[in-house]
């Protein structure tokens, strides 16, 4: 049995459509917080099981007869840890076989904020005792094509990356390789560092916007405080705000980059262009 933590999720929803490829849907349990969220999955014949990080007593009966568990990484920052540690010690419980975690690009040495609970998760599991591969994905190109629609409407894609490059890679590479190692052999131990092939500079990504939308987009770098403050003016939330410029940071500093090409030799052929992420966006409009 295979389970896939935060199933209702972006992430979690296109692991389990990769697995269906190859995998019987009697074999896949989708834990997720809300299963009302899940009828989908459920007649796809996946199994639905409520667990919830923020309540321990919900995990060991999700867990049960699990044999290999993707630990999706909670998307509440700040409880990370706890949520994640709980998560940890009911897979422990269950005799879980194999527990693959999705942490962040380099997590040991990047710049980037949100680095610090992937590692105390990492460090976590390593002491647990668990078979345990470390899936540290990078950036997702959706992160930025979210920004599409108001850079085209206001002329200007605007970020804190400077000259820094990005090897993002769609959300469904990432979901690829997460499918593979769960039916690999021999993956405890393991850590791979996971990034699309080719990088660019925001200044390029905001280039293929005007070039594939025909409307003026330039690229307009701000200072780390200043971007912050223009996206809580844009209406998000301050801490997630200070978040997204933390990471711009951390990717000027060549945090969100990588040329190893794992990713790509995981999943047995090329990460999906950036280009292709803007145009798919862009179709949405």
């Amino acid at each position: 049995m295979i389970a896939i933590t935060g199933a209702t999720g972006q992430l979690g929803r296109l692991v389990i459509e990769q697995l269906l490829k190859s995998v019987p849907a009697s074999q896949i349990i989708a834990v997720v917080r809300s299963p009302e969220k899940a009828k989908n999955l459920a007649e796809l014949g996946v199994e639905i099981r409520r667990g919830d990080y923020s309540q321990p007593d919900t995990l060991p009966a999700a867990f049960a007869g699990v044999e290999k568990l993707l630990l999706i990484s909670s998307s509440e920052i700040g409880q990370r840890i706890a949520q994640h540690s709980a998560a940890i010690a009911a897979a422990k419980a269950a005799n879980v076989k194999l527990l693959a975690y999705t942490s962040l690009l380099h997590a040991d040495s990047s710049p980037l904020g949100l680095a610090v609970e992937h590692v105390a998760t990492e460090n976590a599991l390593r002491d647990s005792g668990l078979p345990v591969v470390v899936l540290r994905n990078g950036w997702y190109t959706e992160n930025y094509a979210a920004s599409i629609a108001p850079a085209l409407a206001h002329n200007a894609f605007i970020g804190s990356v400077g000259e820094g490059r990005i090897s993002s890679a769609a959300r469904v590479d990432y979901a690829a390789a997460a499918a593979a190692v769960l039916q690999l052999d021999n993956q405890a131990g393991k850590v791979y560092e996971l990034a699309g092939d080719d990088s660019y500079s925001l200044a390029e990504f905001s280039a293929e916007i005007a070039r594939q939308s025909g409307k003026k987009v330039d690229y307009v770098n701000l200072p780390q405080a200043e971007f912050a403050k223009a996206l809580v003016g844009a209406g998000l939330p301050e801490g997630f705000a200070q978040l997204l410029a933390d990471s711009d940071a951390g990717a000027e500093k060549g945090g969100l980059f990588d040329d190893s090409h794992q990713l790509r030799q995981l999943i047995g052929h090329a990460t999906t262009p950036y280009a292709e992420v803007i145009k798919a966006s862009l179709n949405l409009l």
